[in-house]
């Protein structure tokens, strides 16, 4: 059986934490990438989402991303090496202050925006990434694009490394990510969603902006938390996986299998 973990970046909206919407999406996860402070995300937002997260049985993972809440993290910064490893160490430290209260644990760090699609491509910036939450933690799976030089390096630091795909993003025939400055960017219907993740999860491929198949082999399929219909896709990707045969599983999990553990 194809087993897939579903994740999606939340605790980036306040309206959609006290609205409801957000723990509409949960139901369907099993993992929740919690942003930490950089580029969305306080401490009564990451409290509220690891509390929906543990009503929900969802395995919670920080989400760091440059800290420029003005652009939600989506503009490339010229940052040192240091300052990244600096501002990721201090983000993942404090979601773990907030779960250590809450009795929660972070499995797994996932790189947010302009600073995982930077680190896609460039091997220091993943390093930087790997020596910032090292030195919070080791014993952590960190999650990057699917393809992408950036798990190596993280495999290279020691970490056990995610390969994920997403849902809601159109591919270029290299398998890197449409940039958001074109306006086909994001896929914006669940059933073309719902169909890519389908067919991520069965046949490892995606079809790419210019009609060619593209490998991508992932263990985590992502869906954005701020799209407007986010739910609705959660949802629906959800119905396709029971329909095809896939099972939901954690990234923890799938990881464990995948190493015989």
């Amino acid at each position: 059986m194809t087993r897939m973990d579903l994740n999606c970046d939340m605790g980036e909206l306040p309206e959609a934490i006290a609205d409801g919407t957000q723990n509409r999406i949960m139901r369907w996860l099993t993992s929740a990438n919690i942003a930490c402070g950089g580029h969305a995300g306080d401490a009564q937002t990451m409290e509220a989402t690891i509390r929906q997260a543990q009503a929900c049985r969802v395995a919670i993972g920080a989400h760091p991303g440059y800290p420029d809440r003005e652009n939600f993290g989506r503009l490339e910064l010229n940052l040192s090496p240091q300052q990244i490893s600096d501002t990721v160490f201090e983000q993942v430290s404090s979601l773990d202050e907030i779960a250590q209260k809450v009795g929660a644990k972070i499995v797994h760090v996932k790189p947010h925006g302009a600073l995982y699609n930077q680190a896609a491509k460039n091997r220091d910036l993943a390093s930087a990434i790997a020596a910032g939450v090292a030195r919070w933690n080791k014993d952590v799976i960190l999650v990057g694009l699917a393809g992408s030089s950036m798990l190596e390096e993280f495999r290279v630091a020691g970490f056990r490394a995610a390969a994920e795909a997403f849902a809601d993003r159109r591919y270029e025939a290299d398998g890197t990510l449409r940039s958001r400055k074109f306006p086909d960017a994001l896929i914006d219907d669940s059933l073309a969603a719902s169909v890519q993740a389908t067919r991520i999860a069965t046949q490892g491929k995606v079809i790419s902006v210019d009609g060619s198949e593209v490998a991508v082999v992932a263990q985590t399929i992502c869906i954005h938390g701020d799209g407007p219909h986010a739910a609705e896709f959660a949802e629906r990707i959800w119905q396709g996986f029971r329909v095809t045969g896939v099972e939901r599983l954690s990234l923890a999990r799938i990881m464990a299998q995948a190493s015989g553990a």
